[in-house]
């Protein structure tokens, strides 16, 4: 009885293994919070703002690494103060595409996942509206564009996963008169796997 149990437990922990060595596809959507703060020069600084974000992911890996492309719109607000105390309220949605790499650890529909990669923002407004950056998107031009580089974590419990990422500026925005600026943001996310 007992090398029975013993095969039947091997047997359980060898296709383990073996469904994170084949590949797989998930596909799913999210939405959460974020909090934007303009880093700029001793000239001028910036309050933290939360805003939102909805849109899309999908997830591509083997052997416990991944590519994960995703595409959402975000809700960015933050406010830009001079010395004087004179405050611009920013705010503005844009349509973000990151594209990360990254590991995953657990089994059995838990698991903790680390995550970095670039990001493409299309600001949305007057010079561009969605259906333009959704087809810059898909052409890939990104010429004009902002970017920025996402850190995060993640913890997928069965379908559901929780998300926590840092975006630190790599473009710079410029906001009428105002020094050129970068966006770094704070997120926090929820995660549905749809398949």
């Amino acid at each position: 009885m007992k090398k029975i149990l013993l095969a039947a437990v091997m047997i359980c922990f060898s296709g383990a293994a073996f469904s994170q060595i084949l590949p797989n596809f998930q596909f799913g959507i999210k939405g959460g919070a974020n909090l934007s703060k303009f880093n700029t020069s001793d000239i001028f600084n910036s309050d933290n703002k939360a805003g939102y974000y909805a849109g899309f992911w999908a997830r591509i890996g083997a052997a416990g690494l991944h590519l994960q492309p995703e595409l959402y719109l975000s809700g960015k607000n933050t406010v830009l103060k001079d010395n004087s105390g004179n405050e611009n309220k920013v705010n503005f949605t844009s349509l973000d595409v990151p594209v990360l790499v990254g590991v995953k650890l657990g089994a059995a529909g838990v698991g903790l996942r680390l995550n970095t990669g670039p990001v493409v923002s299309f600001i949305l407004g007057d010079k561009q509206s969605f259906g333009t950056a959704a087809g810059n998107v898909f052409k890939g031009n990104f010429k004009g564009q902002n970017f920025a580089w996402q850190f995060g974590a993640g913890l997928d419990i069965g379908r559901i996963g929780v998300d926590l990422r840092y975006e630190k500026g790599l473009s710079k925005i410029n906001k009428d008169n105002y020094p050129d600026t970068k966006l770094n943001i704070f997120t926090f996310g929820l995660a549905y796997k749809l398949f």
